[in-house]
């Protein structure tokens, strides 16, 4: 974290690039602790995203969470991510993932076996930033004697952002960090992190960043707060499907597969139980939503990412936080 509580900002890929900067900046100044910009295909670019809240802001750490082990070659993502890190020593923390299947699809790059893409990737992005000539033929990449003419001047952390099980493992043994989703309630977010945990005791990894985004909603009228979050929880249902991890650690995919088999994220949102918008959000008052960024930072999260429900009032909401809640979890 940087300077403020544990309790950082996304920039939603929603977010036109030309107000990147501004966005960063106000969130620096309202004292929260991280900034994180992503890259949704084909929204803004994630390390221009990042270049952008990096320039804005003086000390705050920004994170990209995350770009697609193969949306570009590793040596290409090892190149950005050096260049950022050194123009900005110790504040970059870039995060690299499987990628959505429908989105790397559209581009013609859905690998073979997921897990071996990225174990490629990160292994060999970790070894250019430390200095190394690459040259090896993966299942998934080659390196022809490729070595970066501008190598990371410090470590830079690595972070990836997956969901099961045997990714998340993978994640604990390889990576400096995992990029928990939305939608992350502390029941997945608890068993996560014991996965995570048998992957960093089979490297002697003692350390790992768990940055937690969540969709966020905050009102004086609690009730007002949450109705406003609703409709973006079953977005995300409906987006992610009925066999996912996240709301499945609740016993919620059959009651989730019955409502997508009669509609989309309208019947989603008519239908679903409150308790569904309690547990996979965090929307209320602000005690409530205190004590929800608490309960997750209990359960392994390193830090709280919060994604506002609403991009109406962004700043309205960022600011209403930041003036009543961060009392209440510290600084």
């Amino acid at each position: 974290m940087g300077e403020g509580p544990p309790v950082g900002v996304l920039i939603a890929t929603a977010t036109p690039p030309e107000q990147i900067g501004p966005a960063a900046a106000r969130a620096e100044q309202l004292g929260y602790g991280e900034i994180w910009v992503a890259e949704d295909y084909f929204y803004y670019g994630g390390f221009t995203g990042a270049a952008l809240a990096l320039g804005a802001t003086e000390h705050t750490p920004v994170g990209l969470g995350i770009v697609a082990a193969v949306g570009r070659h590793p040596a290409v993502t090892a190149m950005e991510i050096a260049t950022l890190a050194r123009a900005y020593p110790g504040r970059f923390r870039p995060g690299i993932g499987h990628g959505v299947p429908f989105w790397t699809g559209q581009m013609g790059l859905t690998p073979t076996s997921p897990l071996t893409a990225l174990e490629e990737c990160i292994t060999n992005v970790r070894r250019l930033l430390e200095g190394d000539v690459v040259d090896s033929t993966g299942k998934q990449f080659t390196f022809d004697s490729i070595g970066l003419g501008h190598g990371a001047a410090r470590d830079v952390p690595l972070l990836t952002g997956v969901l099961g099980p045997k990714s998340l493992q993978l994640s604990g043994r390889i990576a400096d960090g995992t990029v928990m989703s939305v939608l992350c309630g502390t029941k997945y977010l608890e068993s996560a992190c014991g996965h995570i945990a048998t992957g960093m005791a089979e490297s002697g990894r003692d350390r790992h960043l768990v940055p937690t985004f969540a969709l966020f909603s905050i009102d004086a009228d609690g009730r007002a707060a949450k109705a406003r979050a609703r409709p973006m929880v079953a977005f995300y249902l409906a987006a992610i499907g009925q066999n996912n991890a996240l709301s499945g650690a609740y016993g919620y995919n059959d009651q989730l597969a019955d409502m997508m088999s009669r509609g989309g994220p309208e019947l989603i949102a008519k239908e679903m139980p409150d308790e569904w918008v309690d547990e996979l959000a965090i929307a209320g008052a602000p005690d409530e939503v205190a004590e929800r960024i608490t309960a997750l930072l209990d359960a392994g999260a390193t830090s709280i990412v919060l994604s506002p429900a609403s991009q109406q009032d962004t700043s309205e909401q960022l600011e209403f936080a930041a003036r009543h809640v961060f009392p209440k979890i510290g600084g």
